[in-house]
């Protein structure tokens, strides 16, 4: 394989690199969104429910009960994160970062857009 070719297989690589990494985007942004939301919301609840003097005078269970906003928000996060919204919400770094193990056995890299980075090749003496 020529040089010419390499250069161009490279080029289609990084293209459909870039290309895959930026469709993530959308989508990603969408569940940081969702998941700035419902911690909000969670952390809103969990004041409320601290604040509130019947807490301690009352069990476990019937607190959880009198502040459903705080119990919704708990089970609709913890729920999200056995959904995988942990890695959801950096699957292009994850992608970027699988990519740079491969590419570091062929003396290159990419950024977290998914450009290449050449290194320059190991002098062999």
């Amino acid at each position: 394989m020529n040089s010419l070719e390499q250069a161009e297989d490279l080029k289609a690589f990084e293209r459909r690199l870039t290309e895959y990494i930026s469709c993530l985007q959308p989508a990603t942004g969408r569940w940081r969104m969702i998941l700035i939301v419902v911690s909000v919301c969670t952390a809103t609840g969990a004041w409320n429910w601290l604040i509130d003097p019947e807490t301690q005078k009352v069990s476990f269970f019937t607190s959880l009960w009198n502040h459903p906003f705080f119990t919704i928000s708990c089970i609709t996060l913890i729920g999200l994160f056995f959904a995988g919204i942990h890695k959801r919400v950096v699957a292009p770094s994850i992608i970027a970062a699988r990519c740079r193990t491969v590419l570091a056995e062929y003396n290159m890299s990419c950024d977290d857009t998914g450009k290449l980075i050449l290194k320059p090749r190991p002098h062999v003496q």
